[in-house]
C-alpha cells in the first residue's frame, strides 16, 4: 500500500487558537485536493507550545477543546494528526488545577482514535522535558505519572493507534517531541512501540532552533527508524515564539527517515511555513528511496537565517514597523544594522551616530559609511555637551544633612562619566528619538559583553530586543563576513569596521586609532566565558585553573593553541583575569541580565528562561581555593 501523506509545516502562533486552526482548516483542504490519505501536524499546533502561565486560564483551555472539535469534525475521508492540549476536568493536576495532557490527536471520519488500547481517545507525552527553555512538568500532567496513579507501567499503556486504509490495518508509532529523545530517560517510548509492533513512527514536535541541532536529531531519529526496520516521520513547526526573556525561532526541518534510517525527504529552505507531500510505500519502508542530502545547521548561514526571521516575526508580533539603532563605528552596532536592514525596509530604520569627546573620526567616518552602505536613515546627535552638563549638576548640587545642616558635594570618578555616557546615549537619546520616530530601539550587546556585564545598565544595555546578545565576538565578525559576501554581495560593513580594534571609545585609555579598546581578550575570553555558560556541564574557576596547571586549558575550552601563554606572563596574572571576570559573570553580570532585553536564541545555552540563574553572589569552591593556594605557594 502507498500512502499519500502530507507534512502540516505551519506557521503556529502562539496563544491565538483561532489563527491557528483556520490555518490547519486550509491545510487539511489542501491535502484533501491532492488525495491525501493523512495529513499531520506539529506538537501544540493549535494553542502553540510556550505560552507562560496561560496555561492556568480555564477559558483558554476550553477555547483551544474548541478549535480542536472544529479539526476532528474536518477528518472525513482524511486521516488527521495533530497536537493540541487535552483537558480531563474531572481530575487535577499536581498543582491542584485541572489536568492538563500535551497531547497528539488522531482523527478519522469525524471521531477520535486510539481509545480502544488507551485510557483516553488521544495520545499523550511520556518525557516532559523541564531543562534549558522548557517547563513542562509545571503545566502539563505525564504518561509516566498517569501510569503511576493506575498502578500500571508507562510501558504498558504505551500503546500504537491502528487506522483502517483500503480494508488494511497500519499501527501508528505516534510520539511527541521529547518521547523521541528518551536516550537518558528510565522510560523510553520508541523502545516500547517497537516491542508492540508499528508500521511506521509519527514524531510530531514543537521544536526550537538551536545551532546545531538537526544534525543531532538526524543522528538519533535515525538510528531508532534503523533499529525498528520502520519509517519514522517527524514534523516541526515554524515561527515565533518565548516566554519572556527568551525568544526562539522554529526551523520546520520536517524529515522522513526510511527503515534504513536514511534521511528521504528534508523540508526546505528551513523556517518556510509549507504543506509538503511524500508518498510513503508502506510495504518497503521507503527503502527503494534514494537518500537526500542535508544541510548542516551549525554553520553561520543558519545564524543569519535564523537571526533574520526572527527579527521579522518579532516586529511583526509586536506591531514594531521603525527601528533606531545607535551606531558607533564598531564591529556589534554594524552587524545588527546589516540584519535589520534585511529583515525590515532601511527606509524604516533610523542609525545614530551620538559622538562624545572620545570618539575618533575614524569611527564617526565609518559610522556614516556603513549607513551610507544600507541606504539607512541617518542622523549625528553628539552627547559631549549634556555629559558636561550631567557632570555639572551632579557635583554642584549640595548634598544635605537635614539635621545638622552640613553639606558636601557628590563627586563623580571617570568610571562613572564613562557611564554617564552610555546612559546618555540610550536613555536620553535613542528613547526619545525612537519615540519621535515611531518605533523601538535596539540592544546591540554581544554574548561575552553580556556573559560579564561589560555594558552600562540603562545604557547600551536597553533596547526592545537583543537581536546579537547569542552570538560571541568570533560570530560577530563571521557573520560580518557573511553579510558582505553572501547576502549583500558587497561591501555593506566597511572593512575598517572589521579591522579596527573593538573599543567603547568611552574615554582616553580607549582610543582606537592607537589601538587601545576593551579589556575583553575575544580570541581567549569568548571560549572561557562559553565555558561558564553554553557548556552541558558548566566549568567553574576550579576546572579552568586544574587545566591551566596541567597544561590543557586551550584544548579543553576550543581556543587557540598558545594564546594563554601570550596573554599571561605568569600565574598572578592569570589568576587575577580569572577571578575578575568570574566575579562580573556571578556578580553584577547576573543583576544586568535580569534586566535586560529579550534575547533572540541561536545556542544551545541561552541568557533568560534558558540559562536560568539567582543573584547569589561570587563563590570559589573549596577545591579552587586549595589549588591556588598551591599554584601561588610554588
Amino acid at each position: 500500500m502507498k500512502l499519500k501523506i502530507a507534512l502540516g509545516q505551519m506557521e503556529i502562533i502562539p496563544g491565538r487558537p483561532d489563527l491557528n486552526s483556520q490555518t490547519m482548516l486550509k491545510m487539511i483542504d489542501e491535502a484533501q485536493a491532492a488525495d491525501c490519505h493523512m495529513v499531520i501536524f506539529p506538537e501544540m499546533a493549535i494553542p502553540g507550545y510556550l505560552l507562560g502561565d496561560t496555561w492556568e486560564q480555564e477559558a483558554f483551555l476550553r477555547d483551544c477543546e474548541s478549535y480542536g472539535q472544529d479539526i476532528i469534525a474536518a477528518s472525513n475521508h482524511i486521516i488527521i494528526l495533530f497536537g493540541n492540549v487535552a483537558v480531563d476536568w474531572e481530575k487535577k493536576g499536581d498543582d491542584g488545577r485541572i489536568r492538563k495532557y500535551n497531547a497528539l490527536f488522531i482523527a478519522h471520519n469525524g471521531s477520535l482514535l486510539g481509545g480502544d488500547n488507551f485510557p483516553y481517545p488521544f495520545r499523550i507525552k511520556t518525557l516532559l522535558p523541564n531543562y534549558r527553555e522548557f517547563d513542562d512538568d509545571r503545566h502539563f500532567f505525564s504518561l509516566r505519572k498517569l501510569a503511576q496513579e493506575l498502578q500500571q507501567t508507562p510501558e504498558d499503556l504505551i500503546s500504537p493507534v491502528t487506522v483502517t486504509m483500503a480494508g488494511e490495518a497500519i499501527n501508528l508509532g505516534c510520539i511527541l517531541c521529547e518521547d523521541g529523545w528518551g536516550e537518558d530517560y528510565s522510560t523510553q517510548p520508541i523502545t516500547a512501540l517497537q516491542k508492540k509492533g508499528v508500521t511506521f513512527y509519527i514524531n510530531i514536535s514543537s521544536s526550537p532552533f538551536t545551532l546545531g541541532k538537526n544534525n543531532k536529531r538526524n543522528r538519533i531519529f535515525a538510528k531508532q527508524a534503523a533499529t525498528a526496520q520502520v519509517p519514522l516521520i517527524y514534523v516541526n513547526n515554524v515561527g515565533l515564539q518565548n516566554n519572556g526573556k527568551t525568544i526562539y525561532t522554529f526551523d520546520g526541518a520536517s524529515t522522513i527517515y526510511n527503515k534504513k534510517g536514511q534521511v528521504v525527504y528534508y523540508s526546505h529552505p528551513a523556517f518556510a511555513h509549507k504543506l509538503d507531500m511524500f508518498e510513503l510505500d508502506v510495504a518497503t519502508g521507503a527503502d527503494e528511496l534514494a537518500p537526500v542530502e542535508v544541510p548542516r545547521d551549525d554553520q553561520i548561514d543558519f545564524i543569519y537565517q535564523a537571526l533574520v526571521y526572527g527579527i521579522q516575526k518579532f516586529t511583526s508580533a509586536i506591531g514594531m514597523k521603525k527601528v533606531v539603532i545607535g551606531i558607533s563605528g564598531g564591529i556589534d552596532s554594524a552587524v545588527a544594522a546589516g540584519l535589520y536592514a534585511k529583515a525590515l525596509n532601511p527606509a524604516n530604520l533610523l542609525l545614530v551616530n551620538m559622538p562624545s569627546q572620545y570618539n575618533s573620526e575614524t569611527t564617526k567616518n565609518l559610522a556614516r559609511q556603513l549607513a551610507e552602505n544600507l541606504g539607512c536613515l541617518y542622523t549625528v546627535l553628539p552627547i559631549q555637551q549634556s555629559v558636561d552638563f550631567t557632570i555639572q549638576q551632579i557635583e554642584g548640587a549640595p548634598v544635605i544633612n537635614p539635621e545638622t545642616g552640613a553639606a558636601y558635594h557628590l563627586k563623580l570618578t571617570p568610571f562613572m562619566t564613562e557611564n554617564i555616557q552610555a546612559r546618555d546615549r540610550s536613555s536620553r537619546i535613542l528613547a526619545a528619538v525612537a519615540a519621535a520616530f515611531g518605533g523601538g530601539f535596539s540592544c546591540n550587546a554581544n554574548k561575552a559583553e553580556t556573559t560579564v556585564g561589560y555594558s552600562t545598565l540603562y545604557g547600551d544595555q536597553a533596547g526592545f530586543l537583543a537581536a546579537i546578545a547569542d552570538l560571541w565576538k568570533y560570530q560577530v565578525y563571521q557573520l560580518a563576513h557573511y553579510l558582505n559576501q553572501e547576502v549583500y554581495h558587497r561591501e555593506v560593513i566597511p572593512q575598517g569596521i572589521i579591522d579596527i580594534v573593538p573599543s567603547a571609545e568611552l574615554s582616553f585609555d580607549q582610543a582606537v586609532d592607537e589601538g587601545k579598546g576593551d579589556p575583553i581578550q575575544y580570541a581567549y575570553h569568548d571560549y572561557l566565558f562559553r565555558s561558564f555558560v553554553q557548556w552541558w556541564n558548566k566549568s567553574t574557576p576550579e576546572d579552568i585553573l586544574q587545566w591551566y596547571i596541567t597544561g590543557n586549558l586551550e584544548e579543553k575550552i576550543g581556543c587557540q593553541p598558545g594564546l594563554v601563554k601570550q596573554l599571561f606572563t605568569n600565574d598572578i596574572d592569570f589568576i587575577q583575569d580569572l577571578e575578575r571576570w568570574w566575579n562580573q559573570f556571578t556578580g553584577i553580570g547576573v543583576a544586568k541580565r535580569i534586566q535586560s532585553p529579550p534575547i533572540m536564541a541561536v545556542s544551545r545555552r541561552a541568557f533568560g528562561f534558558d540559562h536560568r540563574e539567582a543573584q547569589n553572589g561570587v563563590y570559589y569552591t573549596r577545591r579552587y581555593r586549595e589549588l591556588k593556594e598551591q599554584l601561588l605557594d610554588k
